[in-house]
């Protein structure tokens, strides 16, 4: 059966800082290259028949790093679109929208949860057809509702899963029930 390993890209200035960071394309920062670089011992200890990434440089580069650099390029994998949320910390939001919630109130201008739902759902159904071992690397709002969707809980239950720059986790099933075997790992 298919198991699918997502690791988040390594750390940046923005993720650092607690700013939402989508489609704004932010470098990996030192911390994050060399996270992203100790991922490499751990991923190889696995065999994969499908690699995919963000376009986004943070995600490239940490599958660069990890030693997967050939990794196919997914527009499906982009981080939630934040609009007009962008670059803007949660305390900002508040401060003109108290009470907000990104999972339940979505972003002006970007996505709800709904919406990054489906595009995960089409990743999902991907890695399932691809069988195997499949790698993914991406970003933490997106991944979250990913998991979520893959144990067939709704988007917003992506909120559940806290998930750190750099940290790998694995999809899988027991028996026939889709499951998450390891969330959040540590690197060592």
């Amino acid at each position: 059966m298919t198991t699918v390993t997502v690791v988040r890209h390594g750390s940046t200035e923005w993720s650092r800082l607690g700013r939402h960071t989508g489609r704004t394309d932010i470098a990996l920062d030192d911390d994050g290259r060399r996270a992203a670089a100790a991922l490499a011992p751990l991923l190889a200890a696995r065999d994969y028949s499908f690699v995919l990434t963000s376009p986004l440089q943070r995600a490239r580069d940490t599958a660069a790093l990890a030693g997967f650099g050939a990794a196919r390029v997914d527009d499906d994998l982009l981080e939630w679109d934040y609009g007009e949320y962008e670059g803007l910390t949660t305390a900002e939001i508040r401060s003109v929208r108290p009470g907000w919630l990104l999972w339940t109130d979505g972003c002006p201008g970007g996505e709800d949860a709904a919406a990054v739902g489906a595009r995960v759902d089409r990743v999902i159904e991907r890695a399932r057809a691809a069988g195997g071992g499949v790698l993914l690397f991406a970003h933490g709002h997106v991944l979250r509702v990913l998991a979520a969707r893959w144990i067939e809980l709704p988007p917003t239950g992506g909120m559940r899963f806290a998930l750190d720059p750099a940290r790998p986790s694995l999809l899988g099933y027991e028996r026939e029930v889709a499951v998450i075997q390891e969330w959040n790992r540590p690197r060592a």
